[in-house]
């Protein structure tokens, strides 16, 4: 798992002098202006199950798991904080306590929740306490928000193993919680990577990401 260096990534932003820090990222470039987020969690379909994660930004998680097969829906939204419907704005401060997550729809016939926590332990530094690389706050914190015991047991097992096996160069300080209200996150945040793959952002930060889930996992990709 020492195989993902965000410090790598800061350098190179600094070496081709790009803004890796999101926050630099002028509004303009979100395509549209931000709507309300809306208050309902997302619907379960039958037969699938649901996961809820945070990794840093949601548009660097959102990106590598649309590329699995077995995933049907992810929504980036916000979670875990005491802001009913929060927007953009308000997250961005930091001061609502949410965390910035995905829920992922996946078939569990095509995917466990052991192979969604191991391309989620993959694509973000575990170790890193509110923040990820460059985009610092508690917004970016490591989070899993488990939906039921079985998924409890689950993460659990899993921390446990990969710290005993030094899998990480430092802890892991990923925080397990229940479950609590999802905010879907405004529309120009879904799929933003697909729809904004040369920003300097997506190309520094999301892009090895996304390449890195279909080197490791090649046998999970869509056909």
């Amino acid at each position: 798992m020492k195989h993902f260096a965000p410090v790598l990534l800061i350098t190179a932003c600094l070496t081709f002098g790009l803004a890796c820090n999101r926050e630099n990222i002028p509004m303009a470039e979100l395509n549209e202006p931000a709507a309300s987020a809306a208050d309902a969690r997302e619907a379960e379909p039958s037969g699938t199950e649901q996961a809820t994660l945070g990794g840093g930004c949601f548009w660097c998680v959102e990106a590598p798991f649309l590329q699995l097969d077995g995933v049907e829906q992810v929504v980036s939204g916000y979670a875990g904080g005491d802001v009913p419907n929060p927007t953009y704005e308000m997250i961005s401060t930091g001061a609502t306590g949410h965390a910035e997550v995905v829920q992922v729809t996946y078939d569990p016939a095509k995917l466990s929740y052991s192979d969604v926590l191991e391309v989620f332990f993959t694509v973000h530094d575990p170790t890193q306490l509110n923040r990820q690389g460059a985009d610092v706050g508690t917004q970016y914190r490591s989070v899993i928000f488990y939906h039921d015991e079985k998924q409890k047991e689950i993460a659990e097992q899993r921390v446990r193993q990969l710290d005993e096996a030094g899998a990480f160069d430092r802890p892991i300080v990923t925080e397990l919680s229940p479950l609590p209200e999802f905010y879907r996150a405004e529309d120009y945040h879904q799929n933003y990577y697909a729809q904004n793959s040369q920003q300097p952002y997506c190309q520094m930060v999301v892009r090895p990401k996304v390449e890195k889930v279909r080197e490791v996992f090649a046998d999970k990709l869509r056909e």
